[in-house]
C-alpha cells in the first residue's frame, strides 16, 4: 500500500505548518485593519449550490460526492466539495442577509478543492484567503481590496509583483468590435484566457480549431498577451463608447483611487485578462510574480452571483489569495525570516536518571509559565545524551536543562547553550530569565 497522499494533495509537516501559519498571520493581520470580518463555510456544499456558477470549464474540475448506499454505484452525487469561497459567501449572504450588515466586509481563509491537473505551485487541495465586500457598487470596494492584497504581498518581501487589470464591459465591447457574437464571448474568452500559457500563436490555433476567421484570430491576438501601462486607457477611450466606456471609466477611477497605496506602479491593463469564471460582471485582477507560471491572486466585481440565490440583484466584489503558490515562491526564495525557518522550540528539558522525572516535569511547567518559551519535555530518561542530543538537534532547540540527582537535591538546573557549547548551573527559579536573556542577546 501507497503512503503518498493523493495526486494533487499534500502532507503538512511542522515546518511546512509554521510556513504557513506565518503567512496566514500576515494576512489575518492586514485584513482586520482593513475592516474585514472572519467567516467559515461548510466543506461540502449541495451539488447544485456549485454547478453552473463557474462556467463550462469550472464544472469540470468539481469533486463531486457520490450518494451513500446503492446510489454509489450508479454514480449520483448529492454534494460537491467547495471549488472557491466565493459561491458559498453569496449563499451565506443569501441565507442570513437579515442578520448581516447592508456592507459586509468577509474575509475567509479555508481549503477548497478543484479536479486540476497538479503542476508546479498547482494543487487539487489548496488554501483560498479571500476578502469580498458585499452591498456596494462603488470602486472604493476594488481599490480597497487591491490595496489590501498589495500590502500583504509588500509586507511578506514581495517586490517583483504586477497586478493585471481588465474589465468585463470593456472586453464584451472589443470583441463586439471585431466582431464576434454575442453567444460566442464565453468560447473565446476560454482560449484568450489561457494566452500565459500557450502564447499568442496556442490561441489562434485553438480559435481557429473552433471556427473563427483569420479576421477575427487577427482583431483577438492584436491586444492580447500584452500588459499597458494606465495612461494606454485614454490612447483607446475614443475607439469605445456605451457599456465599453462605463467600464474604462472605471478602470481609470480605480487606479486614480489606488495611486497613493502599496499598489501604486503595479497596476497594469491586461486586454486579454479574462478569468474564465463565468460570474464577473466588472472589473477583474490577477496578480502576478516573475518567475512563476500563472497568479498568485485573482478577483473581480460579481454584482450578479447573490442574486441567483437571493432572487435580486446584491453588489459585490473579491479578491483570492492563492497561499499554496505564495508558500513555494517564499521558500524558492528564502523569503521566510529565521525564527520561522530556524526554531521550533526554545528549550528541551531532560532528565538523566529516574529520580529526576519529576524534577523535570516541574521545571518545564515553571518555564512554560514565563509565558514566551517554547518548551519541550523530552519524555524517556537520558541514560545516554548522545539521543538527547538527536532529538535537540531534531527539534533545532537552542537550549537544554538538564536535570540528575545532584541537581534535584540542590534545587538547580544545568542550562546548556547548544550553539555556544556553554553550560551553567544555576536556581531553577532563575532559569527561565536566564534563557529569555540569552536569547534576546
Amino acid at each position: 500500500m501507497s503512503t503518498q497522499p493523493a495526486r494533487g494533495m499534500r502532507d503538512f509537516l511542522p515546518e511546512d505548518v509554521r510556513r504557513r501559519d506565518y503567512v496566514v498571520g500576515i494576512i489575518k493581520g492586514v485584513y482586520d485593519r482593513y475592516g474585514f470580518e472572519p467567516l467559515e463555510t461548510p466543506a461540502a456544499e449541495n451539488i447544485e449550490t456549485l454547478f453552473g456558477k463557474y462556467g463550462d470549464e469550472g464544472n469540470k474540475l468539481i469533486f463531486k460526492i457520490l450518494k451513500r448506499g446503492e446510489h454509489e454505484a450508479s454514480g449520483q452525487a448529492d454534494l460537491a466539495l467547495r471549488y472557491d469561497l466565493t459561491v458559498p459567501l453569496a449563499r451565506v449572504v443569501a441565507e442570513y442577509q437579515s442578520r448581516l450588515p447592508r456592507v459586509f466586509k468577509r474575509y475567509q481563509i479555508q481549503p477548497v478543492w478543484r479536479a486540476d491537473r497538479p503542476a508546479r505551485g498547482r494543487f487539487r487541495e489548496f488554501y483560498q484567503c479571500d476578502i469580498d465586500s458585499v452591498g456596494s457598487t462603488s470602486p472604493v470596494v476594488e481599490a480597497e481590496q487591491i490595496a489590501a492584497v498589495s500590502e500583504i504581498l509588500t509586507t511578506l518581501g514581495f517586490d517583483d509583483f504586477v497586478i493585471r487589470i481588465n474589465h468585463r464591459r470593456f472586453i464584451a465591447a472589443w470583441l463586439s468590435r471585431i466582431p464576434v457574437a454575442d453567444e460566442r464571448f464565453g468560447d473565446v474568452l476560454v482560449s484568450i484566457d489561457k494566452v500565459d500559457k500557450i502564447g499568442k500563436e496556442g490561441v489562434a490555433k485553438e480559435l481557429a480549431e473552433k471556427g473563427y476567421g483569420e479576421a477575427q484570430i487577427a482583431g483577438i491576438a492584436d491586444w492580447i498577451g500584452e500588459h499597458y501601462p494606465p495612461e494606454w486607457l485614454d490612447s483607446i477611450a475614443g475607439q469605445f463608447s456605451g457599456t465599453a466606456e462605463v467600464g474604462l471609466d472605471n478602470l481609470r477611477q480605480i487606479l486614480r483611487l489606488t495611486s497613493n497605496t502599496a499598489a501604486a506602479n503595479k497596476l497594469r491593463i491586461d486586454p486579454s485578462l479574462a478569468r474564465g469564471l463565468g460570474y464577473y460582471t466588472g472589473a477583474i485582477m490577477e496578480i502576478n510574480v516573475t518567475g512563476m507560471p500563472g497568479s498568485i491572486a485573482g478577483g473581480g466585481r460579481y454584482d450578479n452571483l447573490i442574486g441567483m440565490f437571493l432572487g435580486s440583484e446584491v453588489p459585490a466584489c473579491g479578491f483570492s489569495l492563492g497561499l499554496e503558490r505564495i508558500l513555494v515562491i517564499m521558500q524558492e526564495r528564502g523569503m521566510f525570516p529565521p525564527a520561522v525557518e530556524q526554531s521550533s522550540v526554545d528549550v528541551v528539558v531532560a532528565a538523566l536518571e529516574e529520580s529526576a522525572v519529576a524534577a523535570a516535569m516541574e521545571t518545564a511547567v515553571e518555564l512554560r509559565r514565563a509565558g514566551d518559551l517554547r518548551v519541550d519535555l523530552y519524555p524517556d530518561v537520558a541514560k545516554k545524551m548522545d539521543k538527547v542530543f538527536k532529538h535537540v538537534d531534531h527539534r533545532k532547540a537552542s537550549f537544554i536543562a538538564i536535570l540528575g540527582s545532584d541537581e534535584v537535591a540542590a534545587g538547580t538546573v544545568t542550562v546548556r547553550n547548544v550553539a555556544a557549547r556553554t553550560k551553567e548551573t544555576m536556581p531553577r527559579v532563575e532559569a527561565a530569565s536566564f534563557i529569555r536573556k540569552s536569547i534576546s542577546n
